[in-house]
């Protein structure tokens, strides 16, 4: 349902210069829960998998690969961490056509069912990888996104995975614009020996 445009409502410092008028779409994305997008926002969203089923590390690149896939075409990827249990990811979507943006049921639908299919197939598995509902967020200002962004970062951390985030194999942020800091890239170094 698309609804008329908008302002985002916030009071956040600096929000002025960067939250303009957008357009907001209301859907209920597979099951119950409502979700809001906002066209030309990044959103953040988390994804579980059912009954908290750990993830071996198989599993966790190729959900990695599938977050990844359609980077550049159907979203704008910041970032993504694949966790033991849930996937935490921040993108932009991108326009479908003229009028609209690809929609949250396209996008994390497609990697959802696409890495459980991937998942399945590769540990000679069958039964459910994802729980239905997804958690997300749609990111109102630039310092909300660096937020938002450095506790993805932050996660295999948090969790006691690895001593620093760039040493977590199963995350991937975008690369720094010029000027910024680099950020850490997917996967470790290949061992060269």
């Amino acid at each position: 349902m698309n609804v008329p445009e908008e302002s985002c409502g916030t009071a956040a410092p600096g929000c002025a210069k960067i939250c303009g008028a957008v357009k907001t779409r209301k859907y209920i994305y597979r099951r119950n829960l409502p979700h809001i997008e906002k066209t030309g926002r990044e959103h953040y969203i988390t994804f579980v998998t059912h009954q908290r089923w750990e993830l071996p590390p198989l599993a966790r690149d190729l959900i990695l690969q599938h977050c990844l896939h359609d980077n550049g075409t159907k979203m704008h990827l910041h970032i993504a961490v694949v966790m033991p249990d849930h996937v935490h990811m921040i993108f932009t979507p991108l326009p479908a056509s003229n009028t609209e943006m690809f929609s949250f049921e396209e996008i994390v639908g497609g990697i959802k069912g696409a890495s459980a299919h991937s998942v399945n197939k590769a540990l000679k598995r069958s039964g459910r990888v994802w729980q239905d509902e997804s958690f997300d967020h749609v990111v109102r200002c630039i310092e909300h996104l660096d937020e938002k962004i450095q506790y993805v970062r932050e996660n295999p951390v948090r969790k006691g995975l690895v001593a620093r985030p760039e040493d977590y194999r199963w995350l991937w942020q975008e690369p720094a614009q010029p000027g910024a800091a680099v950020p850490h890239k997917h996967g470790k170094p290949k061992d060269s020996t």
